[in-house]
C-alpha cells in the first residue's frame, strides 16, 4: 500500500504546489492535472501484465514480482529526472530546451512552457504508478484468502495514505523549509528504490490458476465473464462514479490552498501530515470495522454519502476568514471519509476478483 500511495502526490497536490509556487497560470496548472490520466487507462494494458512475464528477473521472482520490480525502478528513475529537470527560471537553461521551444511555438506562455519536460516526465511517473497498482492488486487477491481481503484492503489503504502524506503532506513542509522541490523529488526517488527490498522479500502467491496463455484468454474473455454477470452495467457505473466527486474536488485542493485561501505550502503540509494522518488512520480502521458488520453493499453506500457530503468543509473553508484550525477540520474530515471509502471500495474491487 505504501509504494503504491507514494507516486500519486507527487504527480498530483505536490506537483500542484510545485507550480503554483514557480508561477504558472491557474489554467496551466488545471491542465497539468491531467498527468495523471494513465490512472483511467490503466485497464488497456493490465492484460498483458497478466498474460506475459517479466524478461530477466521474472522466472526468479514470478509473474507478479516480477513486474512490481520493474516498475519500482523504473518509477525511481523517472522521480529522479524530475529532480533533475524541475522548473528552470526565465535566465536558466532548460533541461531540453527543443520541448520548450516547441511549446512556445504552439502559443504556451513562457513559464508555462518551461515546466513541459517536468510534466512529460510527471506522464511517466504516473504510467509507471498505474502500472505498479496493476500488479499490487494482483498480488494482493492472490496472496490473501477470501475472508481476509476486507481486513487485507484496510490495511492497504492506511498504508497508501501514509505514504500520500509523507509524499504530500511531509514533502510540502520539507521543499518549502528544507530540501528545495528538486530535493524533495530525488529523496522520494530514493525512498522507491528502497521500497525495491520490499518487493524482494515478498513471498511468492501461491498459484490458484494457470496464467493467461493467449491473449484472447487475457482481454478478451474476462470482459465476457464480466458483463454475463446479472447487474453488470450497474456495477461498472458504480466503480466509474464512486470516486468521481473526490477526484474532482481534489484535483486543485492544493493551489486552492496556497493560492485561493492564502496558506503557504509549509502550513499546508504540516495540517496534511498531521490532521491527515489521524484522520486517515482511524477512517481506514473504523471504515474495516464497520465493513465487518454492515456487509459490503451497505458500507459502499454509507462511505461514498459521507466522502461526498466532506467536500463541503472546503465550500466553508473557502468563505470563512483564514484559519489554520479550520484547514485542519476540513482536511481532517476528507481524509477520515475518504479512507472509509476508499476501504470498502477497495473490498469491493477485490471482491470482483
Amino acid at each position: 500500500g505504501f509504494s503504491s500511495g507514494l507516486p500519486l502526490a507527487l504527480t498530483a497536490g505536490t506537483l500542484q504546489a510545485w507550480l503554483t509556487v514557480e508561477g504558472l497560470s491557474l489554467k496551466a496548472i488545471g491542465f497539468a492535472t491531467l498527468v495523471g490520466q494513465a490512472y483511467v487507462f490503466k485497464f488497456l494494458w493490465s492484460p498483458a501484465m497478466d498474460r506475459y512475464a517479466v524478461p530477466f528477473w521474472g522466472r526468479w521472482l514470478g509473474r507478479r514480482r516480477g513486474w512490481l520490480l520493474l516498475a519500482q525502478l523504473l518509477l525511481a528513475a523517472m522521480l529522479g529526472l524530475m529532480a533533475f529537470v524541475g522548473v528552470p527560471g526565465p535566465d536558466q537553461a532548460a533541461a531540453w530546451p527543443g520541448l520548450v521551444h516547441a511549446a512556445e511555438r504552439l502559443g504556451v506562455d513562457a513559464a508555462s512552457a518551461r515546466a513541459v519536460p517536468l510534466l512529460l516526465l510527471a506522464v511517466g511517473v504516473a504510467f509507471f504508478s498505474a502500472s505498479q497498482d496493476i500488479v499490487i492488486d494482483a498480488y494482493r487477491t492472490d496472496v490473501l484468502p477470501a475472508a481476509e481481503r476486507s481486513a487485507g484492503a484496510a490495511v492497504l489503504v492506511l498504508g497508501y495514505r501514509l505514504a500520500m502524506i509523507v509524499s504530500g503532506g511531509l514533502a510540502l513542509w520539507l521543499a518549502t523549509d528544507v530540501t528545495g522541490w528538486r530535493g524533495i523529488y530525488a529523496l522520494m526517488a530514493g525512498l522507491m528504490l528502497v521500497l525495491t527490498l520490499v518487493t524482494l522479500w515478498a513471498p511468492r502467491p501461491p498459484l490458484h490458476a494457470k496464467p493467461p496463455r493467449t491473449l484472447r484468454e487475457a482481454v478478451v474473455e474476462p470482459w465476457q465473464e464480466f458483463f454475463s454477470r446479472k447487474g453488470a452495467w450497474a456495477l461498472l457505473l458504480a466503480i466509474v462514479f464512486y470516486k468521481l466527486g473526490d477526484a474532482f474536488a481534489g484535483a486543485l485542493s492544493t493551489t486552492f490552498l496556497i493560492r485561493g485561501v492564502g496558506f503557504s505550502p509549509a502550513d499546508v503540509g504540516l495540517m496534511n501530515k498531521s490532521m491527515g494522518l489521524v484522520a486517515t488512520i482511524v477512517g481506514a480502521l473504523l471504515g474495516g470495522a464497520l465493513q465487518a458488520r454492515l456487509g459490503l453493499w451497505r458500507a459502499l453506500l454509507l462511505f461514498g454519502v459521507l466522502q461526498g457530503a466532506s467536500n463541503l468543509a472546503y465550500w466553508v473553508l473557502a468563505i470563512s476568514p483564514q484559519s489554520l484550525a479550520l484547514m485542519g477540520l476540513a482536511i481532517g474530515v476528507e481524509n477520515f471519509t475518504g479512507g472509509m471509502g476508499t476501504a470498502a471500495f477497495v473490498a469491493l474491487l477485490s471482491a470482483l476478483c
